[in-house]
C-alpha cells in the first residue's frame, strides 16, 4: 500500500512536477542574483528619512521608493515629462542602473504558478504541490522501512544505478521538497479561498489634514524612526498639494504621514494571519532568504532526475513479474510454491524453481504467500520462498500469511522447506523467513529441508540450495536464476597456468581475450580488438555456458576489462560439467560468456586499510583488487591453500606486488604443511594486528566457499569482541563484504 501511495502520484504527476520544480529552480536564482548586486546596510544604520533625503538630491521628481524583499531599492520618478525607474545605492541615493523587470522571469513565474493556464492552471499547480508532499512523505517512509527504521535512514544503499540515484537524491533533497510542497500547497489554497491570507494593513485615510508648508523629507519624525530594512514602499504626496500625505508601508504595517509635521496621522499593523502568510511566501520563494532559495532550488533540480528514475524503477518492477507457465491448480499439484516478495525479485527465483520441477515431471502450483490454503489435497511438499521487508517485516505478498497460518489447526500431510532472501548487511537478515520457519515448527509442520538463506540474490547460493533439494527429492535439480541474462560474447582462451595436480586439487588460472578479427588491419580493426571485451571490473561475475547446456555457471573475475583479458581461477570438480569443460579447453578454444555485475563486492575508496581474506580459488578477485591498487593503499591478504609447492596460486605475481607496495603484507597458510592450519587460524594468530587495522577503519572482503566464510566470520567475531562490535556491525557499516559460493 505504501509503495502504491508513492508510485501512483509520481507516475500521474511526473510531467507537472518536472515543470513545477524546474521553473521553481530557475526562480530560486533570482533572490540570490538580486542580493549579489545589492548593497544592504546593517540594521539601524540608515533610516528611511536619510535615504529619502539622499534620493531627493538626484531625483527631484521622485514619486515612490520601493524596497524588494532582497533589499533592492527602486525609485520611480518623472523627469522632463517622462516616467522612469532606477535601482539606487542606499548610501548615496544615486542610480546604479535602470530598473527593467525581466520578461523571461515573468514568463517563468507565470508558468510556475499557473502553467500558463490562468486559474485552471493554478489549480493544477496546487494539486501538483500537494502530490509533492505525498511523494516526499511516502518516500521517506519507504526509505525508513527499507533500511530497517528511522535510525538507519543514512545507511548506505545498494541497488541498480537508477535505484541508487533515486534514493540518494531523494534522501538529500527530501526536507527541501517537503518544505516547497507544503508552502506551495498553502499558497495555492489561499488563492482559492481555502486558507486565509489574513488582512494586509489598510489604514484609513485621514479626513482632516492640518496642511501647512511641507517640511524637508529627511526631517520627518515618522520616517526618521523607521529603519530602512523595514521599508516596503514610500509613496510621495502630489506636488503642490499641502493636503496630500506620505503613504508608508513597512514589514510591520502601513499608514499615512503628514508632510508638514512628519507625524503619523493613521497607522494599521498587519494581523497575525497575514504575517504568517507572508512568512510562508518567503519560505516558498526565498525572497528575503536568498540562501534558502538556493537550497530549495537545488532540491527542486533533483526532482527532474527522480521523475525519470522513478518510472524506470516502476517499469523494471512491472517487467520483473514473471509469467508462470504450467501452473497447476492448488488441489491438483504435488508441489506448492508460495512466494513472499516486495519488489518481485523473489518471484524470478520462484519461477526458476517452478520450471525446473515441472521439467522433472512434477505438478506445481505457485502463488503468493497470502493465498495459503487450509488444505492442499494432493500436495506432498511446500516450498516457501520469501524476502524480508525493512526491519524484519513481511513483504507485500506475505503480510497475511502468519494470520492465515494461525487459523490452520491440523498439521498437513506435506513437508515444508523455507528459503529466505535478504542482505546480510542488515541486522534483521531474512528475519521474516526465520519467523515463518518458527511459526511452522510451532504448528508441527514436518520439515523437508532446514531453513536456508540467500544473500543479495546470489545465484551461486540458490544453485547450492537446489542441489541440496534435488538430493532430498531424489532427482537431478539444477537451479540457475539470472534476472536478465545478457547476450553472450565469444571469448578465446589465450593463456592458462595450471596448479594443484600433486594435491589432487587441479586448479587453473585462465585468461581469455576477444577473438582476432579475421586478419583485418587498420585503425578500425585495432579498435574492434581493443573493445572486444564487454565492460567489467575485478569482483564481477562471468556466466559461462558449457557446451550442450543452457545453464550458465558463474565465476568471480580476477581482472578488469581495461587489463585486456578476462581472467578467472577455476578448480576442477569431479563430475563438474563446466569446470571439466574449462580444464579441458586448449589455448585457442572458445567459450560463450556474459558479465553479471557485482558492484557490492569492491574495495572502498579512501585511505583506510583493506583486509582481503580467501581460500582456494577465492583468491581470484582478491588478486584483481591488489593488481589495480596503483595508489598503494594499505592492503593485507590472508589466503589458504594446500601445499606451497603445488597450489600457491599467483605466487610470482603476489611477490611482485609486495615488492612494488601494491600489497602491504601477505599471510598465506597451507593445510598440508602447517599442521592442518586454515585461513581462519591465521586470522586468530594475527588477531591483535587485525584489531588495530579494524580500529583504523579497515574494510574486509571475503571470497571463497561458504564453510570457509562461516569459519572466518566466527574468528573475526572473537577478534573484534574487545572493540565492542561484531561482524554484523561491520556489515551494517559497509566494511564487511562477501562473495561466497
Amino acid at each position: 500500500m505504501l509503495r502504491q501511495l508513492h508510485s501512483l502520484p509520481g507516475l500521474i504527476a511526473a510531467l507537472f512536477v518536472i515543470v513545477l520544480t524546474v521553473t521553481g529552480a530557475i526562480l530560486s536564482l533570482n533572490p540570490a542574483l538580486e542580493r549579489a548586486g545589492t548593497v544592504v546596510p546593517a540594521a539601524g544604520q540608515i533610516s528611511v528619512a536619510e535615504l529619502a533625503g539622499r534620493v531627493v538630491e538626484h531625483y527631484p521628481g521622485a514619486e515612490q521608493i520601493e524596497r524588494t524583499p532582497s533589499g533592492t531599492l527602486i525609485v520611480y520618478y518623472t523627469r522632463d515629462g517622462q516616467v522612469g525607474a532606477d535601482r539606487v545605492d542606499p548610501r548615496t541615493g544615486q542610480a546604479v542602473a535602470p530598473y527593467e523587470p525581466s520578461s523571461f522571469t515573468s514568463w517563468v513565474k507565470n508558468l510556475h504558478r499557473s502553467m500558463l493556464l490562468d486559474m485552471s492552471g493554478r489549480a493544477v499547480a496546487g494539486i501538483t504541490a500537494l502530490a509533492m508532499v505525498v511523494l516526499a512523505i511516502s518516500g521517506a517512509m519507504l526509505l525508513a522501512t527499507r533500511l530497517g527504521g528511522w535510525r538507519q535512514v543514512l545507511r548506505p544503499v545498494r541497488g541498480t544505478l537508477s535505484q541508487r540515484l533515486h534514493i540518494e537524491l531523494g534522501r538529500a533533497a527530501i526536507l527541501g521538497l517537503l518544505l516547497s510542497g507544503l508552502t506551495g500547497s498553502y499558497l495555492s489554497a489561499a488563492t482559492f479561498g481555502l486558507a486565509s491570507e489574513g488582512m494586509e494593513a489598510e489604514p484609513e485615510f485621514p479626513l482632516e489634514v492640518a496642511g501647512g508648508p511641507p517640511a524637508a523629507i529627511d526631517t520627518l519624525s515618522a520616517l526618521k524612526a523607521t529603519d530602512l530594512n523595514d521599508l516596503r514602499e514610500l509613496v510621495y504626496p502630489y506636488p503642490d498639494d499641502p493636503t496630500d500625505l506620505y503613504s508608508l508601508g513597512t514589514d510591520q504595517g502601513a499608514g499615512y504621514i503628514d508632510q508638514a509635521s512628519g507625524e503619523w496621522l493613521s497607522y494599521q499593523p498587519h494581523d497575525a494571519t497575514h504575517r504568517f502568510y507572508e512568512f510562508i511566501y518567503m519560505l516558498h520563494t526565498g525572497e528575503g532568504l536568498w540562501w534558502l532559495g538556493l537550497i530549495l532550488g537545488l532540491a527542486a533540480l533533483t526532482v527532474s532526475v527522480m521523475a525519470v528514475t522513478g518510472p524506470i524503477i516502476w517499469w523494471k518492477r512491472q517487467r520483473s513479474k514473471p509469467k508462470i507457465a504450467a501452473n497447476s491448480g492448488p488441489n491438483a499439484a504435488d508441489s506448492v510454491i508460495l512466494v513472499g516478495s516486495e519488489s518481485n525479485s523473489t518471484w524470478g527465483f520462484a519461477k526458476t524453481l517452478h520450471d525446473s520441477l515441472v521439467q522433472t515431471g512434477h505438478r506445481v502450483h505457485t502463488a503468493p504467500m497470502n493465498r495459503l490454503a487450509p488444505h492442499y489435497r494432493g500436495a506432498k511438499r511446500l516450498f516457501i520462498l520469501t524476502a524480508t521487508y525493512g526491519d524484519g517485516d513481511a513483504p507485500a505478498s506475505a503480510n497475511q500469511f502468519l494470520a492465515r497460518l494461525e487459523k490452520i489447526t491440523d498439521a498437513p500431510d506435506l513437508s515444508v522447506a523455507v528459503l529466505g532472501f535478504g542482505d546480510r548487511q542488515f541486522p534483521q537478515f531474512c528475519g521474516f523467513a526465520k519467523e515463518v520457519e518458527t511459526a511452522l515448527a510451532a504448528k508441527g509442520w514436518p520439515q523437508l529441508l532446514p531453513l536456508d538463506t540467500i544473500d543479495r540474490q546470489s545465484p551461486q547460493e540458490f544453485a547450492r540450495w537446489g542441489n541440496a533439494l534435488g538430493k532430498v527429492l531424489g532427482i537431478e535439480l539444477t537451479l540457475v536464476h539470472t534476472p536478465v541474462r545478457p547476450r553472450t560474447t565469444a571469448l578465446e582462451l589465450a593463456e592458462r597456468v595450471d596448479y594443484g595436480a600433486e594435491v589432487q586439487a587441479p586448479t587453473a588460472v585462465l585468461r581469455f581475450k576477444a577473438p582476432e578479427s579475421g586478419g583485418k588491419t587498420g585503425l578500425l580493426s585495432r579498435l574492434l580488438r581493443r573493445t572486444g571485451l564487454p565492460p567489467f571490473e575485478a569482483g564481477d561475475l562471468v556466466g559461462i555456458l558449457p557446451p550442450d547446456s543452457p545453464v550458465p555457471r558463474f565465476y568471480s573475475l580476477a581482472s578488469a576489462s581495461k587489463d585486456g583479458v578476462l581472467e578467472i581461477c577455476v578448480r576442477h570438480h569431479s563430475g563438474g560439467l563446466c569446470s571439466g569443460f574449462l580444464h579441458a579447453l586448449p589455448v585457442g578454444g572458445t567459450i560463450e560468456a556474459f558479465i553479471q555485475p557485482n558492484p557490492d563486492f569492491r574495495p572502498a575508496s579512501g585511505k583506510a586499510p583493506i583486509v582481503l581474506i580467501g581460500a582456494g580459488t577465492g583468491i581470484g578477485p582478491l588478486v584483481g583488487f591488489i593488481r589495480h591498487n596503483t595508489s598503494h593503499h594499505p592492503m593485507h591478504l590472508y589466503w589458504g591453500g594446500r601445499c606451497p609447492r603445488s597450489d600457491f596460486l599467483y605466487e610470482p605475481e603476489l611477490n611482485a606486488y609486495l615488492a612494488d607496495r601494491r600489497l602491504s603484507r601477505l599471510n598465506a597458510t597451507f593445510s598440508r604443511v602447517d599442521e592442518r592450519a586454515y585461513v581462519q587460524d591465521k586470522l586468530i594468530a594475527n588477531g591483535p594486528e587485525l584489531r588495530r587495522l579494524i580500529e583504523k577503519g579497515a574494510q574486509i572482503l571475503v571470497c571463497g566457499g561458504r564453510d570457509m566464510a562461516a569459519s572466518v566470520m566466527a574468528a573475526l567475531n572473537d577478534i573484534v569482541a574487545p572493540l565492542g562490535i561484531d561482524v554484523l556491525t561491520l556489515k551494517a557499516q559497509g566494511r564487511y563484504r562477501e562473495d561466497v559460493y
